[in-house]
């Protein structure tokens, strides 16, 4: 079978495509290309997903290839990250909203964009791999998210958007494996990443580069309306941020509530930022069929812990998601997806909280 694997420069990827190739595929690297040069992007190096330091790291990549002994081909997807990324990111962030850039990448440009371009460039392949640590499983004729064997690690967060048609397609060589085992295989190899750091973050800057609008003075104000302090524009905060407000209080006080209408950062202690549940919009849903009401497990942040709740569908693209017990920083345009055990029931976009 002949396997085009998205190779980062990473350990993760390069050791998909060592796994791959060691199986007997025909393996081809490719890497997506998105960074241009803008001189509103002041970063300098990072190890981050869009920053100047990807164009060293195609070189590396190139390298890594070689060693490995596979093709490799950079597909530019700048333009169209660009308009479905950067776009979306500054959008959401100007109305007040936190998105979450890699659920996007990953659905639209990374299995979606990178894969029409590289096939329309006369690359044929099969199958597209990547280092993501994930699963996927056919069930009743569907093909499910299955959660990585290391729970540290599983990334099913992230790739919940992926449609039946890409899943079909997609193979994840790590998902049955450690971090500790994919850095074993590495250097058991001679890999040179086999201790490289993973990229934490998509933009290694300010994010004020991507947002391109100047600070606006406004106030920070208390849920009754009461001034406390100044801020230079709401986009510099997100909701359930404690440090840098700048303000004086008995206690901690957090982001509660960003207001692009006014200008305005909303602040309260930690019993107002719990929530009871929030309504999602922009659904994805793996299983054949929407269910009525069901009990479930979900993750409103990537990096948090499972917690129980039940699932309303409200309507075709709207659920309603109630919490067995109150949550902290319920936050517009983050993510809530839905599990069922080891599997990805839905996900969508957060749009209010209860």
């Amino acid at each position: 079978m002949r396997v085009a694997v998205g190779l980062s420069g990473g350990v993760d990827s390069t050791v998909a495509a060592l796994l791959l190739k060691q199986e007997g595929h025909e393996v081809i690297g490719i890497t997506m290309s998105i960074w241009r040069d803008d001189p509103r992007y002041k970063v300098e190096l990072g190890d981050a997903c869009f920053g100047p330091n990807k164009k060293q790291d195609i070189e590396q990549v190139r390298k890594l290839a070689e060693l490995i002994g596979i093709d490799y081909q950079v597909v530019d997807c700048s333009q169209q990250y660009h308009e479905l990324v950067l776009d979306y990111f500054r959008n959401e962030y100007l109305a007040g909203h936190t998105p979450n850039p890699c659920v996007f990448c990953n659905s639209r440009i990374k299995f979606g964009v990178l894969i029409d371009l590289a096939k329309q460039s006369s690359l044929q392949f099969d199958k597209f791999a990547t280092g993501h640590y994930a699963n996927i499983q056919e069930l009743k004729g569907r093909h499910i998210l299955k959660k990585a064997v290391d729970k540290n690690k599983d990334q099913t967060y992230f790739l919940y958007r992926l449609k039946q048609e890409q899943l079909a397609n997609i193979l994840f060589p790590l998902g049955g494996l450690t971090k500790e085992t994919v850095r074993k295989i590495a250097k058991e190899n001679n890999l040179p990443v086999s201790d490289k750091p993973d990229s934490q973050d998509f933009y290694g800057g300010d994010y004020s580069d991507i947002l391109c609008v100047p600070d606006k003075p406004g106030n920070i104000v208390d849920t009754q309306g009461k001034i406390l302090g100044q801020h230079t524009g709401y986009w510099h905060y997100t909701i359930g941020q404690r440090r840098g407000l700048g303000i004086a209080a008995e206690r901690p006080l957090y982001v509660l509530e960003l207001e692009p209408c006014k200008n305005e950062v909303v602040v309260g202690y930690e019993e107002e930022a719990l929530c009871s549940g929030l309504i999602a919009e922009n659904l994805n849903w793996l299983i054949s069929e929407k269910p009525e009401k069901m009990s479930a497990f979900v993750k409103i942040r990537s990096m948090q812990k499972e917690f129980s709740a039940e699932i309303i569908p409200r309507n075709a693209d709207s659920i309603e998601v109630h919490f067995a017990e109150p949550q902290k920083a319920v936050t517009k345009g983050q993510s809530v997806v839905v599990y069922d055990g080891e599997y990805v029931v839905s996900g969508g976009i957060i749009t209010e909280a209860l």
